[in-house]
């Protein structure tokens, strides 16, 4: 038995060979078979509970505590993919090999340590981040029950957070995708009076989504990613097929900008004349912030980091699927931690890469924090 931070210390090598080992094996959401299989033998061999699922590879391994009352931490397994270097491969340009790494080295240090814990303390290890479906998913399976507590950490870009430093919250905001099909007639374009062109008043929606103005000083965006129409130079075409990329910095700015975004559709359909049919998907809510939870992670990033090092919230753009369970048990006090890690050129980017060193501090942050949420909860 050891001090959980100083064990965290004596298995540095161990770590990075780990994050070495899970970047090797990326696999896509709901097929990280693999990467589960790893870290659940991983945490088999050092006795852990380990419940598992039918239809999918997410699982949660517990420490059992004195209390029925759970410490959570929650840890994304998937990867993106996309092309690198020529060729299209999962690809772990968003760093669920780092949080994964860093999830199952908090729960070996705690498991090997002498600390008398009072909660059961549940990791939980989810597929499907990358698609927004794997938090609800799991929420389904039951993995927040008698939950007092959720954490959970994502390494940030040299831009938001230094290398060194952590900030106590990443403020994602929401985002969502809206995508259509307006109906016109089609004609020769010869003979344009004949026909209802799609593409005009797509850009008639085009003007008026960019109109839009909101109450209070919340940013928010809504811009047409794709727009695919006609097969000739000579045809007015009878459809066009459209992508709203939908951002909010907070969910009701969220609900407002949709409200706005389905009456202009609505009413664009109206005056051009044409059909338009949509569908909303892929919807992620905004951050929540929780003061219990932001002190806790505040007071554990300035003992292992020192006060010094303590960022502010860092405000993302981005979204994140952690914040699902947020939005549906907003009871539970839930931060997750933004860690300095010298992350260049950016998440998503094919060679995205940063300074490994971090996943020692990072694990020995998410320690301190369970630490410090089953003694004060």
């Amino acid at each position: 038995m050891s001090d959980p931070l100083n064990y965290i210390e004596l298995h540095e090598k161990e770590i990075l060979q780990t994050y070495q080992d899970l970047h090797a094996i990326a696999e896509p959401s709901w097929q990280e078979q693999q990467t589960s299989s790893f870290l659940q033998d991983q945490l088999s061999s050092a006795g852990f509970t380990i419940t598992t699922y039918n239809g999918h590879h997410g699982f949660i391994a517990e420490i059992v505590g004195r209390t029925k009352g759970v410490i959570a931490l929650r840890a994304d397994m998937d990867a993106l993919v996309q092309e690198v270097d020529g060729e299209v491969v999962a690809n772990h340009s968003c760093g669920h090999d780092a949080h994964s790494t860093m999830a199952l080295y908090t729960a070996l240090a705690l498991k090997n340590s002498a600390i008398d814990l009072q909660h059961t303390i549940r990791f939980i290890f989810q597929p499907a981040e990358e698609l927004a479906e794997g938090a609800l998913h799991m929420m389904k399976e039951g993995v927040l029950e008698d939950v007092l507590f959720l954490g959970g950490l994502h390494v940030r870009p040299h831009t938001e957070v230094p290398f060194g430093k952590s900030a106590p919250a990443i403020l994602h905001g929401s985002s969502t995708t809206i995508t259509g099909t307006i109906t016109g007639t089609p004609a020769h374009a010869a003979r344009p009076e004949e026909g209802n062109n799609p593409i005009e008043a797509t850009s008639s929606l085009i003007q008026s989504l960019r109109q839009i103005r909101l109450p209070g000083n919340k940013k928010f965006s809504i811009k047409m990613t794709e727009l695919h129409s006609g097969e000739t130079s000579n045809s007015i075409p009878a459809s066009a097929r459209f992508t709203l990329d939908v951002r909010a910095e907070t969910n009701e700015t969220m609900d407002a900008l949709l409200a706005k975004a389905r009456h202009i559709i609505q009413h664009t359909a109206t005056l051009t004349e044409t059909e338009i049919v949509y569908d909303e998907e892929g919807y992620s809510p905004a951050a929540t912030e929780n003061a219990t939870a932001i002190r806790l992670a505040q007071q554990a990033i300035g003992s292992i980091l020192g006060e010094e090092n303590v960022e502010g919230p860092c405000i993302s753009q981005g979204a994140e699927d952690f914040h699902f369970y947020t939005w549906k048990t907003p009871a539970i006090p839930a931060t997750m931690i933004g860690l300095g890690c010298d992350l260049k050129p950016g998440l998503h980017h094919p060679q995205m890469a940063f300074n490994t060193d971090a996943l020692i501090y990072g694990a020995q942050i998410l320690t301190q924090l369970i630490l410090n949420a089953d003694r004060e909860l």
